[in-house]
């Protein structure tokens, strides 16, 4: 499948990029403005960190099982059989959370973008329909299937991001980017926890990238760099072309910095770009978490993710949110709140963290203690912004 680690390493990237990559990042801006643009990049930089960390410290335990393993087996085999079942109900709870998420905010996308293309409108039942059964075509074909429409979407992606950038560069003022207010940074650690998650996709990714321990570390550490960046520069764009003030009443009307930046801009290609980029950048969430869920539902029920097998594990991925977001349409924020910095901190901080302790790899005790203290307090961020 791969001719060299260079095609191993381009596909992991992206994969990983494009799962970290979410449509939540349109609201980090939003967070992170009360604190000021240095203390965003500082909280940034330490997020990226603690979640570059965990996702190599899982690699590590993965590339000591057999092909296919998946975190259920991992689990089993480092912590106990009774771990299993807490790291499947809590990777299942964050997870189906998550698409819910997906399905709630990604269908209306695709729904407008028809209608806005073809004069056909597409909504309710039929928007959800057709999105489900899109990706869930994708994902039912298998790995490789996933992978070059991840890559294009990856790119779509990149492309509606870099117009992004363009129109808003100009608007920044420096004003804007400085004053500093450290307190207030904590408490987008749970969010931008979740916009570096990757790790569910980890043990599916060394078995597709045949355990070439080089290569996946190089995907890793390449992938979770693009979305860093990628990061920074949103929020120089954001924080820097936008008023406190506007993006207060952006977070506070539920808009995302898109709005505020069509309001600063008053350029009309900024709310459809920022839609189309709204779309992209959700889709390949969703492929890395679905490609994650067969496999995962696939260990748990002992089920060979190939052929009919793998048609079945597709539906039992996709069919929940479905039935979710049809009780529901509006869910998505509360979907995203509960799938927020619990389930990031414990599932992708301190389980890889306990994994590679237990795999008799983690020699360097400090930096082990220290990211769990990190994922502790993020947890207690979390705990707190809940009651505020």
């Amino acid at each position: 499948m791969f001719k060299n680690d260079f095609s191993r390493v381009v596909s992991g990237s992206s994969l990983i990029a494009g799962t970290a990559i979410g449509a939540g990042m349109l609201g980090i801006p939003l967070l992170t403005a009360k604190a000021g643009f240095l203390p965003a990049v500082g909280i940034t930089l330490l997020c990226w960190a603690f979640m570059l960390c965990t996702g190599l410290f899982l690699l590590e335990v993965s590339l000591k099982m057999p092909e296919r393993s998946n975190l259920l087996s991992i689990t089993a085999h480092f912590l106990g059989k009774k771990a299993r079942w807490g790291v499947g109900a809590l990777f299942l709870f964050l997870y189906y959370l998550l698409l819910v998420a997906y399905f709630a905010a990604g269908a209306p996308l695709l729904a407008a973008g028809f209608t806005h293309f073809t004069g056909v409108g597409l909504d309710g039942l039929n928007a959800y329909l057709v999105f489900g059964a899109i990706f869930a075509l994708i994902v039912a074909l298998g790995a490789k299937w996933i992978d070059r429409s991840n890559l294009v979407l990856v790119v779509a992606m990149f492309a509606a991001y870099a117009l992004l950038l363009i129109i808003g560069s100009g608007q920044v003022r420096m004003e804007h980017l400085q004053g500093s207010n450290w307190g207030p940074a904590l408490f987008a650690a749970p969010v931008l926890f979740s916009a570096f998650g990757y790790h569910n996709i980890i043990p599916s990714l060394t078995t597709y990238l045949g355990k070439r321990k080089q290569a996946l570390r190089l995907s890793v550490i390449i992938g979770t760099s693009v979305a860093l960046v990628v990061y920074l520069l949103w929020q120089w764009i954001i924080l820097g072309a936008v008023p406190k003030d506007a993006l207060a009443e952006a977070l506070k009307k539920g808009l995302p910095a898109t709005a505020a930046l069509q309001s600063v801009t008053q350029n009309s290609w900024v709310f459809p770009v920022g839609q189309a980029f709204a779309f992209f950048a959700l889709v390949t969430s969703l492929l890395g978490v679905s490609f994650s869920m067969v496999d995962f539902l696939g260990d748990a029920l002992k089920i060979k993710a190939a052929g009919a097998r793998r048609l079945l594990l597709t539906l039992l991925t996709f069919v929940p949110p479905f039935i979710c977001v049809l009780i529901d349409p509006t869910i998505f924020d509360r979907a995203l709140g509960l799938a927020g910095g619990f389930g990031e901190a414990i599932l992708n901080g301190l389980l890889p963290t306990a994994l590679l302790w237990m795999s008799g790899k983690g020699k360097q005790a400090s930096l082990l203690l220290m990211v769990c203290l990190l994922a502790l307090m993020v947890v207690i961020v979390e705990i707190v912004s809940l009651w505020r």
